[in-house]
C-alpha cells in the first residue's frame, strides 16, 4: 500500500465491517493453551491493545463489528478421527471447547450490544461453514477489515475467501499474531498484498472517522 493511498483512505462506515478472528482466551490470555505460542508476536505488535482501540472507534463510527470464534464440543467431534496439520493439534490439545474458559472471547474484546457473533466456525476460514457471508450481504457490507489469529492461518484463509467473494479487503498488520515473528512477517510481506490492502489500525480508524 503506497503512502499516497494510505493518506487518502476513506471508508463509508455503513458499508464497512470489522472481522475479529479468534480473540479467545486460548490465544489472548495467560493460561490459554496457545497463549505462549503467540505471546511474543502479540507483545511485539501490540495487537490486542490496537484491536481494542480500533474496535471501539469503528463501533462508535457505526461500522458493523463481527466476532468470529472457533468452537468445538467437548469431544471435538466436528474434527475427524484421523486429523492432520493444525486441526490435529487443536483436537489433541482439547482447545477451543464451547462453554469453557479457553473458548470464550477474552474480556478485552467482549462483544457489545449490536455486535454479531458469527456461528459455525470449525475450520480455518471464517466464511467456510459459517453464516458470515450471509450476514455481511444482508447488511450491504462492501469493505471488510480483518484482524486476529493466526496471521498466516485463519486470518489469511479468511482474507483469500473474502477477496474471491468480491469484498474490498483490508488486513491489519498491527492487529494480527502468529506463532513466530518470522511467520507473521512472511505473511505480511508475501501474502497480504496479493489478496488484500495491507493497512494499520490507525489508518482504518482515521478512514472511518472522516
Amino acid at each position: 500500500m503506497s503512502e499516497t493511498v494510505e493518506e487518502s483512505l476513506k471508508l463509508n462506515p455503513t458499508e464497512t465491517a470489522l472481522i475479529l478472528i479468534e480473540y479467545q482466551n486460548e490465544f489472548t490470555t495467560e493460561g490459554g493453551k496457545l497463549h505462549d505460542a503467540v505471546k511474543e508476536v502479540m507483545e511485539a505488535t501490540g495487537m490486542l491493545e490496537n484491536s481494542k482501540k480500533l474496535m471501539d472507534t469503528m463501533r462508535s463510527s457505526k461500522c458493523k463489528i463481527f466476532h468470529c470464534p472457533i468452537l468445538y464440543d467437548l469431544e471435538h467431534s466436528e474434527i475427524g478421527k484421523n486429523p492432520y496439520g493444525i486441526l490435529a493439534g487443536v483436537k489433541e490439545g482439547k482447545a477451543f471447547q464451547e462453554g469453557e474458559w479457553g473458548g470464550a472471547i477474552c474480556d478485552v474484546m467482549k462483544p457489545s450490544k449490536g455486535d454479531t457473533i458469527v456461528k459455525g466456525k470449525n475450520g480455518l476460514c471464517a466464511f467456510k461453514s459459517t453464516n458470515l457471508d450471509f450476514i455481511l450481504r444482508q447488511n450491504e457490507i462492501k469493505n471488510i477489515v480483518l484482524g486476529g489469529f493466526l496471521t498466516n492461518c485463519c486470518v489469511e484463509s479468511t482474507m483469500r475467501t473474502a477477496y474471491e467473494n468480491g469484498y474490498r479487503v483490508y488486513t491489519l498488520k498491527d492487529c494480527c499474531a502468529a506463532t513466530s515473528m518470522a511467520a507473521h512477517e512472511a505473511a505480511i510481506e508475501h501474502t497480504f498484498g496479493m489478496f488484500s490492502i495491507p493497512t494499520t489500525s490507525a489508518e482504518v480508524a482515521a478512514a472511518v472517522s472522516i
